[in-house]
């Protein structure tokens, strides 16, 4: 069996599909973690814990990006960019539809809303609840990394009257040199001394004839951006980014629970979530690829997944064993292991088997992974099995399947990869 392709080995159009997963599985990673929060402690405290959540990350990965490729400056167009390219908006599910008025003006609006879709179900009270309480100071913390004079106000949002209004909200976004400046939120101060978000940013390669596509995006905010425009070096740096916008805020969404209830409280919904969110993944993967049920598909959703990456932050190794019958996954001294807050790669490590156990079984449900004594130089160690049975769905990964980005199919095309 061949091992399994790195980022860097897949073709430009496969790392746009890639990218596009990533994204999503970054937003879909709420609906794994937020039914959890609200079972034990109720719908406002996990609109406390959301605020704190997003506002710990979003700040600083929309910097990340902004130094990835290249964009920066106070403007309306650099702020639109960052949420191109944000987990918080995954293209299509969440359907930002962009228009720059002028340097310091711009308006959006969500032609469709998949977060909306999941919510409306619960009643009015959640949906008020994400609409206006979980999203007033969220938005503006992700402006605020353009810059702290940014606002973005509704002109209008939901609760949806009428029920089937279009689109789903719309929103202004000005830069006003003349109000008061806001103030980096506290999380985003804390987080902002985690390793993960002093990580180097990845250096893109320039584009040549035979590396063809954007090595930036210094061109205008484009409100229909396809990935495939960006060069191969450029979609590898943003599968690298979109790993670290997972983690931070993967990490953000702990640390708030921790502070509140204790690291056990985290632990537990942290496993919970991972579990949830790594075994639809897996799943979403094997099919964006067009992967089969192989042992060899295994190995390489596990070199893809979320959890596993960047590999400058979590050193994993997927191999196969001599005889080929059995996968052995291994996790090494890393960069996420010497961190001070509690994030996924601890509680794997720590004895969390579930996830890993949930991402095996999300290429097929015959899979199972068992923890064995780690060899000289791992951490941690786990075999991935086939047996003739298949084992029933975790209950964390069927309830992740509330959320209609479960079945969610990407539609949008590109003509081709030649820059617009």
């Amino acid at each position: 069996m061949t091992t399994p392709h790195t980022v860097e080995r897949f073709s430009r159009a496969d790392l746009a599909v890639l990218v596009r997963e990533l994204l999503l599985a970054g937003q879909l990673m709420d609906r794994a973690g937020m039914p959890h929060l609200i079972a034990n402690y109720g719908r406002e405290v996990m609109a406390e814990i959301a605020i704190d959540e997003w506002m710990g990350a979003s700040p600083l990965y929309t910097r990340r990006t902004q130094q990835l490729l290249g964009f920066g400056g106070d403007t309306i167009d650099t702020m639109f960019k960052g949420l191109q390219l944000d987990i918080g908006a995954p293209p299509e599910f969440m359907d930002f539809r962009l228009k720059v008025i002028d340097e310091f003006t711009g308006e959006f609006w969500l032609d469709h809303c998949g977060a909306l879709v999941d919510v409306e179900p619960m009643g009015e009270e959640y949906v008020r609840t994400m609409c206006h309480t979980i999203e007033d100071p969220t938005f503006d913390a992700t402006a605020m990394a353009t810059s702290p004079y940014a606002r973005i106000r509704p002109l209008h949002r939901p609760p949806r009257m009428p029920a089937d209004r279009h689109p789903h909200c719309h929103w202004t976004a000005t830069i006003d040199h003349t109000r008061e400046p806001l103030v980096e939120p506290e999380a985003a101060t804390h987080m902002a001394s985690t390793v993960l978000a002093g990580l180097a940013v990845p250096t893109i390669e320039p584009s040549t004839s035979e590396q063809p596509g954007w090595a930036d995006y210094s061109a205008p905010m484009d409100p229909d951006l396809r990935l495939e425009w960006f060069s191969h070096s450029a979609l590898v740096g943003l599968a690298h980014e979109v790993a670290v916008q997972t983690h931070l805020l993967a990490m953000s969404f702990l640390f708030a629970i921790e502070r509140r209830f204790g690291n056990e409280a985290a632990a537990e919904i942290g496993r919970q979530q991972l579990t949830g969110i790594a075994g639809l993944t897996a799943e979403r993967l094997r099919n964006a690829l067009g992967l089969d049920t192989s042992l060899g598909a295994v190995a390489q959703v596990l070199e893809l997944l979320p959890l596993f990456a960047p590999r400058d932050y979590v050193a994993a190794t997927v191999e196969f064993d001599s005889s080929e019958d059995h996968l052995r996954v291994a996790v090494l001294p890393c960069q996420a292991l010497t961190e001070k807050h509690l994030n996924w790669v601890q509680l794997l490590v720590d004895g969390h088997d579930e996830a890993l156990v949930a991402a095996v079984q999300g290429v097929d449900l015959h899979y199972s992974a068992h923890r064995v004594s780690p060899e000289a130089g791992e951490s941690a160690a786990w075999v991935v099995t086939k047996s003739d049975e298949p084992s029933r769905e975790s209950r964390f990964v069927s309830l992740t399947r509330f959320s209609t980005g479960a079945e969610f199919v990407f539609t949008e095309t590109p003509v081709d990869l030649r820059r617009p």
